[in-house]
């Protein structure tokens, strides 16, 4: 008896392995997340970066149903661990925290990645109002009569900051630049410290974080509460003003929390970890644990927080160049 032989032509072969190529990595970008994910904090533990990090560490792992993995990398002003981040694979399993540290980054230091370039924007997660604090003994009660003081004074004031470059620093340059005002900086090299200093007198006024010890100093009246660096009040201090409402005309600058991935992610994957990201940002429970960490939250669409990031990056270069700011 003859044997039969296969009807598979060499042609339909080249056509089903043509359409195995075609449809292979739909089908596995499908399949993912398949492992843990990292998260990149790249702040040390206890922050406000590491605080929201782990908050949506924590939902995302509820809502992806693999286990996000916070990985703090500090230093640098949180540039070694966007450096990191920068140089992952496109392929989902790493995210990162993503902060108004890194849009002011290229404008005050030499980097080696570009904020701008190396990442993909996936979503906002919450703005942070600074707040403007004068301790008691300087004799002003708002913005109006803090910049007349300092007029007649041009330099007699000494600002803390969290160091050269950094949020608290570069408000506070653009307040100087936009009241017409002068300042002596001093640097330190946290939070801690530079509160410290300030609760002691040893300088007069800053911008810090609306969180922690400077909102219960504010609230105790440790320090004096003058005005709030966002175009809206802040919800924590319903009574403070906003800076532009003390005079300085067009003033808003934030702190800011976002989420990124290397540059080139997969589409599908993008829009998995946008919605699950927004979903939870925008819930009653996102939007509660944001507003107890004292921000607002954001949950836009990639394309708009990367159209947010680029207008920061430009925001801080022209501050920096104008106010001659450079760390390196």
């Amino acid at each position: 008896m003859q044997k039969s032989t296969p009807s598979v032509t060499l042609a339909a072969v080249a056509a089903i392995v043509g359409v195995h190529a075609l449809t292979a990595g739909p089908a596995l970008a499908q399949t993912w997340p398949s492992k843990p994910v990292r998260m990149i904090v790249p702040f040390p533990p206890g922050g406000s970066t590491d605080i929201f990090g782990r908050l949506m560490a924590d939902a995302l792992s509820r809502q992806l149903a693999v286990q996000v993995v916070v990985d703090n990398r500090g230093g640098a002003g949180g540039n070694i661990g966007a450096a990191l981040a920068a140089r992952a694979p496109a392929d989902g399993y790493t995210i990162s925290m993503f902060t108004v540290a890194q849009s002011i980054a290229p404008s005050v230091m030499k980097l080696d990645f570009d904020p701008a370039k190396d990442f993909t924007p996936i979503t906002l997660i919450a703005r942070l109002p600074s707040i403007l604090l004068v301790h008691p003994s300087l004799p002003v009660r708002s913005v109006k009569e803090l910049v007349a003081f300092m007029k007649k004074r041009p330099g007699a004031l000494n600002y803390a900051s969290t160091g050269p470059g950094t949020s608290p620093h570069m408000l506070m340059e653009m307040f100087l630049l936009m009241s017409g005002t002068k300042a002596t900086h001093i640097a330190y090299k946290g939070a801690s410290p530079a509160m410290v200093d300030q609760l002691g007198g040893m300088v007069e006024m800053g911008f810090t974080t609306g969180i922690g010890p400077s909102l219960d100093a504010a609230r105790s009246g440790r320090l004096r509460a003058i005005a709030v660096s966002t175009a809206e009040r802040y919800a924590a201090l319903p009574d403070v003003p906003t800076v532009e409402e003390g005079g300085v005309k067009g003033f808003d600058g934030s702190s800011w929390q976002g989420l990124v991935a290397p540059a080139n992610l997969p589409k599908d994957i993008l829009a998995r970890l946008n919605g699950e990201a927004v979903k939870y940002i925008l819930s009653p429970e996102g939007r509660e644990r944001i507003a107890q960490q004292g921000g607002n939250p954001g949950g836009n669409s990639s394309e708009a927080f990367g159209q947010f990031i680029q207008a920061e990056i430009a925001r801080w270069a022209k501050v920096a160049k104008a106010a001659n700011v450079r760390t390196n």
